[in-house]
């Protein structure tokens, strides 16, 4: 039996929000150990893969990301590691059925998937191999299942999966019913009853069972996933579609198209920890409390403080006084709010977005394809830019229409095109780029380079971005 984990890669994560954002979300935060959660479940995937092989899906910007953090992870073959990319997102029930014709036709029928997202934390990896064991074996006898968690408290931030009769021979029910994100009083009496379990997003299933289950329940997502599926390509080792193909698939979750109308579909009684660190709280109980309840990451002092979570980055933060408080810094933004307020976070991102404030999307440091970029100053009149360049790594082709480039390289050698001059840039030279001019730089040398990046216009957004040739596919067409 053939075991291929699908890990979905995506997500905003606002509600933890100053650290994940949407062009930084979630599953590549970092953890109080160090790791990122799509490095731990990564790893996870590997542990029952068949052969090494994870499918991820994931969007064009997040696949950088992943590729570099996957690569981190010991004795890894990256050559088995199948991208499927995203050009915009269309929830789980199209990415899930585009996973599943890719699995079909690369390792026939009977191949099952576990499904599974990047931003959960699970540490007990041998009661969810035991799990995984007995989902892969309902997948072969024709069921879809789910993975139900143990619910530990009355939460009103999940699903709930009704368990109906048990199966024979497993540690798993049938599914009666499947509930919406309940109030506190119904979660209460789920929790009571004993027959309900948290729904966890994880999935077990065979490809074809699911393609199949998809004509009856969903056949409108079916279709557009296989005329979707029909433009697919490769490109920089990962699988790509045509964009207007893709935006026409419906947008509908895995839930709603197939398992609340499936014919054969299982909850598994999963007794391993879960995390899905969906707040602040969540976060702050992964870490050490002291003897006043504080919980502390970073450099940060607590005084006279108690039952306070304060996670610090370069900076000293100290706590006077105060309790029950999220306290969270980063380079360019701090949150402060009650415990009992760390929902209303993703409120804060809202008023961001409304307001198109880029502390919404970005952070200080921006990581691209390329390498990353940090933000040292951003004025009315100008913005500057430290870029570090990745070995062999190219920007793309492009031009602007409202801002010219100072470009000084700190370290490192370049190849630079300025218009239809190319030439090469060592350390303390510089170059101009004015407005309406196409440019590139290219990193040629096997070391990082660094150049520092002053732009001068009206507007510096990273919309008047105007690109002609791009090797990771990102021109504008």
């Amino acid at each position: 039996m053939k075991l291929i984990p699908v890990i979905l890669s995506g997500g905003a994560g606002t509600r933890l929000w100053p650290v994940s954002r949407r062009a930084y979300p979630k599953p590549f935060m970092k953890l109080a150990n160090g790791s990122t959660l799509a490095e731990l479940t990564f790893e996870r995937a590997l542990d029952v893969s068949s052969d090494g092989t994870v499918m991820t899906v994931t969007s064009r910007d997040y696949y950088f990301i992943c590729r570099d953090i996957y690569r981190q992870v010991k004795d890894v073959d990256m050559d088995k590691q199948i991208f499927v990319l995203e050009p915009m997102g269309r929830n789980t029930a199209p990415a899930i059925a585009l996973a599943a014709l890719e699995v079909q036709q690369q390792y026939g029928d009977d191949a099952v998937m576990l499904v599974m997202p990047s931003d959960h934390l699970i540490k007990d990896k041998v009661a969810f191999k035991s799990a995984v064991e007995q989902g892969a074996k309902l997948a072969s006898q024709g069921y879809i299942a789910t993975f139900g968690i143990y619910p530990t408290s009355a939460e009103t931030g999940f699903g709930y999966i009704k368990a109906g009769s048990k199966i024979e021979g497993f540690n798993a029910s049938e599914i009666e019913e499947f509930k919406e994100k309940p109030d506190l009083t119904t979660a209460k009496e789920y929790v009571k009853s004993g027959m309900y379990s948290w729904n966890s997003g994880m999935f077990c299933l065979v490809a074809k069972t699911l393609l199949d289950e998809m004509k009856t329940t969903s056949p409108d997502v079916l279709n557009a996933a296989k005329t979707c599926f029909e433009t697919k390509k490769m490109q920089q080792s990962a699988l790509v579609f045509d964009t207007d193909t893709f935006a026409a698939m419906p947008d509908i979750s895995i839930d709603y198209a197939v398992m609340e109308k499936a014919k054969k579909r299982a909850v598994i009684d999963s007794r391993f920890d879960w995390n899905d660190i969906g707040s602040w709280n969540s976060m702050a109980g992964l870490a050490d409390s002291d003897e006043s309840g504080n919980r502390i990451e970073g450099k940060a002092i607590a005084i006279d403080s108690k039952d306070c979570y304060i996670r610090s980055g370069d900076r000293i933060v100290a706590a006077v006084g105060v309790e029950n408080l999220l306290i969270v810094d980063t380079k360019d933004a701090i949150l402060v709010a009650h415990k009992d307020r760390s929902q209303g976070v993703k409120d804060v991102v809202q008023f961001l977005k409304a307001n198109n404030h880029d502390a919404a999307i970005y952070h200080q440091t921006v990581h691209r394809p390329w390498g990353s970029y940090t933000i040292l100053e951003d004025e009315e009149d100008c913005k500057v830019k430290r870029l570090t360049i990745k070995p062999g790594q190219v920007l793309s082709l492009q031009k602007h229409q409202r801002r010219s480039e100072h470009w000084t390289m700190v370290n490192g050698t370049a190849k630079v095109q300025v218009g239809d001059k190319e030439f090469v840039l060592e350390a303390n030279q510089s170059t101009y780029i004015p407005v309406d001019t196409l440019h590139r730089l290219e990193n040629p040398t096997d070391n990082d380079i660094a150049i520092i990046e002053v732009q001068c216009g009206d507007y510096f957004g990273e919309d008047d971005i105007e690109r002609f040739e791009d090797i990771y596919g990102r021109t504008n067409d």
